[in-house]
């Protein structure tokens, strides 16, 4: 018995010595692309009506990107491995199912919950019930922070995201993302063919497939994150509900401005305040219409730090 201990133990010495560069590499890109989180999240914050996030608040953003990436690449791997062993590696609906909405969705409620705070989700009737339907719904929020990214999940609901092709390179996040089939896209590709990252053309048709295979689209339609303006929406999301004929489901994220700089989890902290609002049909409007009526909504709820004082 002891032989097979020790065996087991020289065994489990001789891989780690193997694979142990394996580790620090991946582990040194994690902490490279946490840090450059912070910097990107820092400069939302340095708008005159917002306060800068102090040491405290770098601190927390780089801890939370830290254990997000870092779950999300042990998910990945494991969402891989499940695929190979239950021979549902090319079951597409298997994996996106378990990429998204177990891993994705869970770790990115157990960040928010580790780092930012409770979310307060309102008018949750007004939310399509999550069951396959075609045309399926097309959600629109407001993006204000990185926060909006992981607390949305608290609305309990399936969707495809529209990405960034470079969102596939970010470690965890990239390859569940990647598993959990969302769209990525190539703003500067212009070819036709349809690939894993689509160009601005495709956008369209990869986003209606979805739709009418009863998987929603999900949008954040500034572009960009912004806390302190409120940036104009694009035309996709729209774009795609009128080409199905989809209900628009407009959701407001209000973040406390006191999200970053609190002692939050040794203290209390001011609730996320996501307010779901009632579906506006899409049919036989214009894009122009669905604009600014989606704007109004959305930002009925929320604060204009742009104007204050």
């Amino acid at each position: 018995m002891w032989l097979i201990g020790l065996s087991a133990f020289v065994a489990a010495i001789f891989f780690l010595s193997i694979l142990w560069p394996l580790f620090f590499i991946v582990g040194f890109y994690i902490c490279v692309a946490a840090l450059a989180a912070v910097f990107q999240e820092r400069k939302i914050w340095l708008h005159p009506n917002v306060p800068s996030l102090t040491a405290v608040g770098m601190i927390k953003v780089l801890c939370l990107n830290l254990v997000w990436m870092t779950v999300c690449l042990v998910g990945a791997v494991a969402a891989a491995i499940e695929a190979a062993v239950t021979n549902n590696w090319l079951d597409l609906k298997h994996t996106r199912r378990i990429a998204h909405l177990v891993v994705e969705r869970r770790v990115a409620m157990l960040v928010t919950s580790m780092f930012i705070g409770p979310v307060v989700v309102k008018g949750s009737e007004n939310l399509p019930p999550d069951e396959p339907g075609s045309p399926a719904p097309v959600y629109v929020a407001n993006h204000t922070s990185q926060i909006d990214s992981a607390a949305i999940y608290y609305i309990e609901r399936q969707w495809r995201w529209i990405m960034k092709s470079s969102i596939i390179f970010l470690p965890g996040v990239g390859q569940i993302t990647y598993l959990g089939d969302h769209i990525f896209i190539d703003r500067k590709k212009k070819s036709k063919n349809k690939d894993s990252f689509a160009g601005t053309r495709n956008l369209y048709a990869k986003s209606d497939k979805s739709i009418q295979e009863g998987v929603p689209m999900a949008f954040f339609p500034q572009g960009t994150r912004r806390i302190g303006e409120r940036l104009p929406f694009k035309d996709g999301a729209f774009k795609v509900a009128t080409n199905n004929d989809s209900p628009l489901v407009p959701i407001s994220i209000e973040i406390p401005l006191t999200v970053w700089n609190s002692l939050y989890p040794f203290g209390k902290a001011h609730p996320i305040v996501i307010t779901v609002h009632k579906p506006i049909e899409s049919k036989g409007k214009d894009i122009e219409t669905l604009k600014n009526e989606t704007f109004e909504i959305i930002y009925s709820v929320l604060p204009d730090y742009s104007k204050q004082e």
